[in-house]
């Protein structure tokens, strides 16, 4: 029997938590409610949830709290749910690890789309037959396997949250290729995500603050166009 995927569903609102848990529990997902941010972060080392959707106005701890205390130790796919609009409010939480941002009120159907597309990519290794097909690429000093999600930079193991392994690996995967921001929105979120090119600055620029420059290899960026994994031949 296959285990369901589990989902933790963050929002002080029940109603709106109930009616997401419907929709994704007629999905076969195994799901968890919880109203505030403390009662989250329990839930995630007690749950162990796949995939977290989190309301960022809670009683309490906040969910721009709960996202970076989260990020601290886990690299769970985070979609963030609020009221908030705003272009700041979407790029702080992605900037805090967030891998999407729903603005609310929301189409339900579509945030079980969206949450079924993130689980797609963050998909550990489950089997041996599943690791003979690995997707990996290696340069000095840096191994990135989108395969079991790890990257090891200097020798060390670098934390990501799926959206900036999988852009990350993307570029590196296409040594001297530029590529626009639009074609990286669709290429990493898909052409079910909706959202402007600034998603992909803010992810590039926490990938340069994980991954500096190396005397053969950087992320270059090409103005007025987009960005490169620049390889000096």
């Amino acid at each position: 029997m296959v285990n369901k995927q589990k989902i933790l569903i963050v929002d002080d609102d029940n109603n709106i938590a109930e009616l997401i848990a419907l929709y994704l529990t007629k999905e076969c997902f195994e799901t968890m409610i919880v109203n505030d941010g403390e009662s989250a972060l329990t839930a995630v080392d007690t749950f162990s949830p796949n995939l977290i959707l989190l309301d960022l106005m809670l009683p309490g701890i906040d969910g721009y709290q709960v996202c970076r205390e989260v990020r601290a130790k886990s690299s769970i796919p985070i979609i963030m749910l609020s009221a908030k609009g705003e272009i700041f409010d979407k790029v702080l939480g992605l900037e805090l690890g967030a891998d999407d941002y729903m603005e609310k009120p929301f189409d339900s159907k579509e945030l079980v789309a969206r949450a079924k597309a993130v689980l797609r990519r963050y998909k550990p290794i489950t089997s041996v037959s599943e690791a003979s097909d690995v997707k990996s690429v290696e340069y000095p000093n840096l191994i990135i396997n989108q395969t079991n999600y790890s990257v090891v930079y200097m020798g060390n193991t670098v934390d990501m949250p799926p959206k900036e392994l999988e852009l990350l690996y993307f570029l590196a995967a296409s040594p001297n290729h530029v590529f626009t921001r639009e074609q990286l929105l669709d290429q990493i979120w898909g052409y079910e995500y909706i959202g402007d090119t600034r998603t992909v600055d803010v992810h590039i620029k926490r990938l340069r603050e994980k991954i500096k420059d190396h005397d053969t290899w950087r992320i270059a960026t090409i103005w007025g166009i987009g960005y490169k994994f620049e390889v000096k031949m």
